[in-house]
């Protein structure tokens, strides 16, 4: 069965930089370690992703459509469909002195950040520094080899896909995720480990909002619940001449909701979380173009 927009897939990718030659992503950790671009933020094997969905660059999705489970082809992305043409008015000269102020000594290659930008610098000469805030990849011709390991049909299975996009921890087995859906909701419990995420609070929420709008925009599914349940367990033994010691556990659970109904995005604060009426602008969400950041 060939894919269309709106489905639900397992791709593999590498990506390379076609006038280098350089590869500078892909989810083959064996050849990541061997270009020396690894990573250990990164999960590799393959991503899941929603054709159509934004995931991934636009050059990409149009090639993954028609493809079947097992393909694999080699694709040439120009610019216009990659990372955008360079843009002259994303460098800047910036005077020495307010670098000397913040104590910052700059260097050519070092990323810094600006008014929540961030731009390499290209040059230090006569008491300026020139920073480029273009996209590293931007007016790059790119060549990608993909495949389609499979196309994901199960609605359990979307919806744990979805946590593996937007929730990428390489500490959580998506096997203990427990999805219970029934007609228009689903109930998310996720890993135990998740509760040890050492993030902030707010890209906790704001990834849980992203799997809520899309199970919404892309499934049967009107509410989505995030539950976190905490048990206290008291272990009891008793001994008897007849019998070994036994163990006895009493549970208290407490749980907290987060739900993703139809309310206002002002409140996102809340624990009531909205999928719809976002800006994809404030919510950058591009695959691969994310790890040809790191």
């Amino acid at each position: 069965m060939p894919v269309k927009n709106g489905d639900f897939i397992k791709l593999e990718y590498t990506g390379k930089i076609i006038e280098t030659g350089d590869i500078f992503d892909t989810t083959n950790e064996e050849l990541a370690e061997e270009k020396g671009i690894h990573s250990d933020k990164k999960t590799y094997g393959p991503i899941s992703v929603i054709v159509g969905g934004g995931h991934l660059l636009k050059g990409m999705e149009n090639a993954l459509v028609d493809m079947e489970a097992g393909e694999e082809k080699t694709i040439e992305l120009p610019p216009e469909e990659a990372f955008g043409a360079r843009d002259p008015k994303l460098m800047q000269l910036v005077p020495m002195s307010e670098f000397k102020k913040q104590g910052i000594k700059p260097q050519v290659g070092m990323a810094i950040t600006s008014q929540g930008n961030t731009g390499i610098v290209r040059s230090v000469s006569g008491g300026r520094v020139r920073l480029d805030f273009n996209h590293e990849l931007a007016g790059k011709n790119l060549e990608y080899q993909i495949k389609v390991v499979e196309i994901i049909e199960d609605d359990t299975e979307k919806v744990k896909s979805l946590i593996d996009l937007h929730y990428p921890n390489p500490n959580l087995d998506s096997e203990k995720h427990k999805i219970e859906i029934d007609d228009d909701k689903v109930v998310i419990a996720m890993d135990e480990m998740a509760k040890f995420d050492q993030r902030p609070y707010m890209d906790v929420t704001m990834a849980r909002f992203r799997i809520a709008r899309d199970i919404q925009d892309n499934m049967d599914i009107t509410t989505v619940e995030f539950v976190d349940s905490f048990v206290k367990k008291d272990e009891v033994q008793e001994s008897t001449e007849e019998s070994p010691a036994e163990e006895v556990s009493t549970e208290k659970t407490a749980n907290e909701v987060v739900s993703a109904e139809d309310v206002s995005t002002e409140e996102l604060a809340t624990e009531e979380i909205s999928a719809e009426e976002v800006s994809t602008e404030e919510v950058p969400e591009k695959l691969p173009e994310d790890e040809g950041k790191e």
